[in-house]
């Protein structure tokens, strides 16, 4: 009879990737081939994130091993979780395995690697332990397809991931219903305030509105709303500005489609600290931030200067190290910029108070261009900080640049998700899939997901068709 309790072989990439994958499993038990040791003590050293984790991973198994003393390994140690480490999984009662004894690996693969080396100590573990189920985790595709032809379960680590199908990621955007008004007309109370309309409806149980998010009525009569409160049963909805008009364009842009209006009303509204947009290529994220990002800047004088950021990881093979300062060696990964910038330049003006006599310098004075990599300890005050390219970014990366944001501060993280290039992250797993569903409930945040191309018609054919 087989017990319910699993025992999870973890492969060193899974730890790398989450140093937290320990404590995971919750009533299950964990194993650490001595090979996973091995290859997490030679990656220790570096400033890479899979260094930190590593280092990380180390403490976390020093401080059970002090927990339960020495003498628990040999029957294995209990994973309490360390304080202050929140996790969503409930409290574990699982406990924690090491390999005692070293199989020949050429037994049963022909080549000692260490791969060869993980899968056999696991097979050694499995005819140990014939009344357990004996699962390899690992994010490695071909060590997994070498374990199914070794006859043993093999699966991906997906405890990471924020959403388990990125189909139901959180939109921002939502069609009301044609009896919208019909419905609602009974308790309807609308209102004015600063020059918007306001509207207070029952929701219906249906409705599963967010803070924040846009609604449309579509009709000859195309009514957007942004929900500005939504409170159990009742919910707010103000008439948002229209960024398509020509008399009302931001740094001489105009919205060429709704879900641009949205964006664009998310990023001049100062009662939203962080804004996450997400679209394929030619959607206009970073022209629509930037414009906004300027038009605060410089005309409205809301925040001391715009600081952008990206993550550098390369398309194809990597040049080598670049010279010069911080900006400099950052200016070839920002070509989106001083595109966009270039755009904007020379668009015409109109009732700016910089007008059409900005030029590049002086744009160039207050836009600053600064690298991921010294984000750590710093704190951004009155800033519009953009970090493009957010699909890059882990979780934990994610979370570092969020927390940076000081006073006066908003953050705009811009993505696509059909553009990662950073191993090991999936489009559930990205750091801007993360940030976009544990932001959704929150009154200060907003998403919107671009869908329509704006680039040329190259571009949009190239996006389908390719």
């Amino acid at each position: 009879m087989t017990s319910n309790r699993r025992i999870y072989a973890l492969d060193t990439n899974v730890l790398m990737h989450d140093p937290t994958a320990l404590f995971k499993f919750e009533e299950h038990d964990v194993f650490l081939p001595m090979t996973v040791l091995e290859e997490l003590d030679a990656s220790k050293k570096g400033m890479s994130e899979a260094s930190r984790n590593a280092r990380q991973v180390s403490r976390f198994i020093n401080e059970l091993i002090e927990a339960d003393g020495a003498d628990g390994i040999a029957t294995g140690l209990r994973l309490r979780r360390p304080e202050g480490l929140q996790l969503r999984a409930a409290d574990h009662t699982g406990v924690l395995l090491f390999q005692t004894q070293v199989p020949d690996a050429t037994r049963n693969f022909g080549k000692v690697a260490p791969d060869n080396q993980i899968l056999s100590a696991i097979l050694a573990l499995r005819a140990e332990h014939m009344d357990r189920d004996v699962v390899l985790v690992s994010k490695d595709i071909n060590l997994r397809i070498k374990a199914h032809i070794a006859g043993l379960p093999a699966e991906d680590y997906e405890n990471d991931r924020a959403l388990d199908d990125f189909n139901l990621l959180y939109t921002g955007a939502a069609a009301l219903p044609q009896d919208f008004w019909d419905r609602h007309e009974r308790e309807l109370r609308s209102w004015t305030e600063r020059g918007h309309n306001f509207y207070e409806v029952e929701r219906l149980p249906e409705e599963d509105w967010h803070p924040n998010q846009f609604l449309y009525l579509p009709g000859e009569e195309e009514l957007e709303f942004r929900v500005a409160q939504a409170d159990g049963s009742r919910a707010v909805l103000q008439v948002i500005d229209d960024y398509a008009s020509q008399g009302h364009q931001v740094w001489g842009i105009s919205a060429r489609n709704r879900e641009q209006n949205f964006a664009l009303n998310a990023l001049m509204n100062p009662d939203i600290d962080f804004v996450t947009l997400l679209g394929t290529a030619g959607t206009g994220k970073t022209l629509l931030a930037l414009a906004a990002g300027l038009a605060q800047t410089m005309d409205q004088q809301r925040y001391r200067e715009i600081i952008m950021t990206r993550a550098t990881v390369s398309v194809g093979e990597d040049i080598g190290f670049l010279p010069g300062t911080e900006e400099e060696k950052m200016t070839p990964w920002m070509g989106a910029l001083t595109d966009n910038l270039e755009v904007l330049t020379h668009t015409p003006q109109e009732g700016g108070a910089w007008g059409r006599a900005a030029t590049n310098d002086l744009l160039s004075s207050r836009i600053k261009i600064r690298a991921m990599n010294f984000m750590r300890g710093r704190t951004f005050l009155s800033r519009f900080v953009i970090i493009d390219e957010a699909q890059n970014l882990s979780p934990k990366q994610m979370k570092t640049l969020l927390t940076r944001a000081g006073p006066g501060t908003k953050m705009v993280c811009l993505g696509n998700v059909e553009q990662i290039d950073t191993p090991y992250l999936t489009e559930t797993t990205s750091g801007l899939t993360y940030a976009v569903d544990r932001f959704k409930h929150w009154p200060h945040s907003a998403h919107i997901t671009l869908r329509r191309g704006e680039r040329s018609r190259l571009a949009d054919f190239a996006s389908e068709a390719l």
